[in-house]
């Protein structure tokens, strides 16, 4: 029987199909550096950020990031893309959506989430996958922090599809896209840190994560390609988090599995942070990106930002109610604003490594 608390939001998802008609926010206009290619060190010089709030960033301390620092700090400085990957099967694309509104209400810039040609939340897990892989080492390219990666269901799958494509597993090479002409560009970028022209296989990202990952949506002839690396994360990105649900219909997981289940660097050289976290069996799969309620609640905002993984006693003593989707909303949230403080970090001191001009 389907917990009462899930009903409701089952509800909540199909009045909102039917309310939004799907609808979109509108596209984001490019501005003339979109288009064009950046010159070598162009990023750095050219962003926008004084040196107050330069020094800010560099004294964060990246595993406690508070609100305030988000505010305050994060949001006016180098803020990488993130990369929404929503499910297959229609409407999941409003799971993912309420998500994306669960990040901006905990102070994300939504401009850095929303695709800029629909201003959809979330791309579809039948884009290409080597379309996907060019768009981050766009962002890359042109904003000088490293993009982040969020994927549900048949999103987790291609998120892994993905990373492999940019560590070269399926061709030898790939072109950066540009979201705001939907062109392939070149196969190379200009590295925004060190002003070198570099391929864009090899390119890594900061942060990814998949939910609900496997199952039998790897039957489906577009998951083939990595059907058997699909628990395997390649150098391509600093750190990867494989959410699995205890009892997961869809995943085809359950308690026993672990071992099948389990996510695992590439090789015995394999650098990439992998961690494995099991949520509650009372998580249903299709639902597991719904949590923007979550951001519009004080008392439940500030238990997110004072989420630590590694405190279990914090993590035991949940808000009253223990709302749908709270240990996967702050655990990724915790993640993406250690990567978030981290990219920044690097982008200030290569910026102030720059010769003067």
């Amino acid at each position: 029987m389907i917990p009462r608390r899930h009903l409701r939001v089952l509800a909540l998802l199909a009045a909102a199909l039917i309310a939004s008609g799907c609808a979109m926010q509108p596209p984001v206009a490019p501005e003339p550096a979109a288009l064009t290619r950046p010159a070598p060190e162009a990023v750095l010089r050219g962003a926008p950020i004084d040196r107050a709030v330069e020094e800010r960033i560099l004294a964060l301390d990246p595993e406690r990031i508070s609100a305030v620092d988000v505010r305050d700090t994060l949001a006016r400085g180098p803020t990488p893309r993130i990369v929404l990957l929503h499910g297959g099967i229609y409407p999941v694309h409003l799971a993912m959506a309420s998500f994306g509104e669960f990040l901006t209400g905990m102070g994300y810039p939504a401009a850095k989430i929303l695709d800029p040609r629909d201003g959809s939340w979330s791309i579809s897990p039948y884009t290409s996958s080597i379309e996907i892989a060019g768009l981050l080492a766009w962002h890359y390219e042109h904003d000088g922090v490293r993009p982040m990666v969020v994927g549900h269901s048949q999103g987790g799958i291609q998120a892994v599809k993905v990373l492999h494509e940019l560590a070269g597993s399926f061709g030898d090479e790939l072109r950066a896209f540009n979201p705001y002409t939907g062109v392939f560009e070149s196969s190379t970028i200009v590295d925004p840190l060190t002003g070198r022209e570099r391929p864009v296989v090899g390119v890594s990202i900061a942060y990814a994560s998949a939910v609900g990952t496997g199952g039998w949506a790897l039957v489906l002839p577009n998951h083939w390609i990595v059907a058997s690396r699909v628990r395997t994360i390649p150098n391509t990105v600093d750190e990867f988090t494989g959410y699995r649900i205890a009892l997961d219909l869809f995943a085809w997981d359950a308690p026993g599995l672990e071992g099948l289940k389990t996510f695992h660097p590439d090789g015995a050289d394999g650098k990439a942070t992998v961690r494995n976290v099991t949520l509650p069996a009372g998580y249903l799969h299709v639902l597991a990106p719904v949590t923007s309620d979550l951001a519009r609640s004080p008392a439940i905002r500030a238990w997110i930002n004072a989420y630590d993984p590694e405190d279990e006693a914090g993590t035991r003593a949940l808000p009253e109610g223990d709302p749908p989707n709270l240990l996967w909303a702050a655990d990724v949230w915790h993640s993406l604003k250690r990567h978030w403080a981290l990219e920044a970090q690097r982008f200030v001191r290569a910026r102030r490594a720059l010769a003067p001009g």
